[in-house]
């Protein structure tokens, strides 16, 4: 069967076609090869009783031909330039080492594939199935389960959880303030003369008010009542009554919270 294709540069016989393309009478470039192969697909489409395996195989040998041919146009290979063309510049011990390491590379291949030829030939698969007494049968996941165990669950699953409550009856809050500390300070340290912050806290023992009466001394050195100082470093905190006055007003005090 002959298959007629038309193109922008030919119309007629695909078999002419190739005849002229081979005969350099026609630029593979000036021919798309969609054209063709659509105006195949449509033939087969329409008359697919008409085309026999013959029909098929030689348009499919003249497809690939043309495919062939054009792809040598596009993509040029190493026949379009010298043998020795991209070596050009380069000295003659440095070309031979090039192609000697490429041969390496090529034997080196060659064992490989040697060896994994060799591995596979001692290799044999299993051509026998699993025993016919072997029965893979998958775990029963009902098992145990009754219609009163699925009950329960529902019941557990529907009923109302109870809201969590925190107490803090166990917690116990000292109620110390910095301003009543300051009040107190300033009626015991005139007649406690000099004296060291160890011993003015000596006999408390919880940790806030031991913080509570360091920040009132803090209160007082800003009012002017006491002075602070310490002999060496990480020494005690020495303090002393400077002020005549033993009367501080607590608004003037800074309010500390947390």
């Amino acid at each position: 069967m002959t298959f007629v294709v038309t193109t922008p540069a030919f119309s007629g016989p695909v078999q002419t076609l190739l005849e002229l393309l081979t005969s350099h009478e026609l630029d593979i470039l000036d021919i798309p090869i969609a054209p063709v192969v659509d105006y195949f697909v449509e033939n087969l489409r329409s008359r697919p009783e008409s085309l026999t395996i013959d029909d098929l195989s030689d348009f499919l040998l003249i497809a690939s031909i043309l495919l062939e041919m054009k792809t040598h146009r596009l993509l040029p290979g190493r026949d379009a330039t010298e043998p020795d063309e991209e070596f050009i510049g380069w000295e003659e011990r440095d070309v031979l080492l090039a192609r000697l390491l490429e041969l390496r590379a090529y034997a080196g291949l060659a064992d490989s594939f040697i060896t994994l030829f060799e591995r596979a030939s001692r290799s044999f698969p299993r051509l026998a199935g699993l025993d016919s007494n072997f029965v893979v049968q998958p775990p029963d996941l009902l098992q145990g389960v009754t219609t009163t165990a699925l009950a329960e669950a529902y019941l557990r699953g529907v009923e109302e959880k109870p809201v969590p409550v925190v107490r803090l009856n166990h917690v116990t809050v000292d109620a110390v303030t910095v301003a009543e500390t300051v009040v107190s300070l300033s009626q015991r340290l005139p007649s406690l003369g000099r004296l060291s912050f160890r011993q003015l806290v000596d006999g408390i023992t919880t940790r806030i008010e031991i913080i509570v009466h360091f920040l009132a001394l803090l209160e007082l050195c800003k009012l002017g009542h006491v002075q602070l100082g310490q002999g060496e470093t990480f020494g005690d905190l020495e303090l002393e009554w400077i002020s005549a006055d033993r009367n501080v007003e607590i608004g003037t005090v800074d309010v500390y919270e947390g």
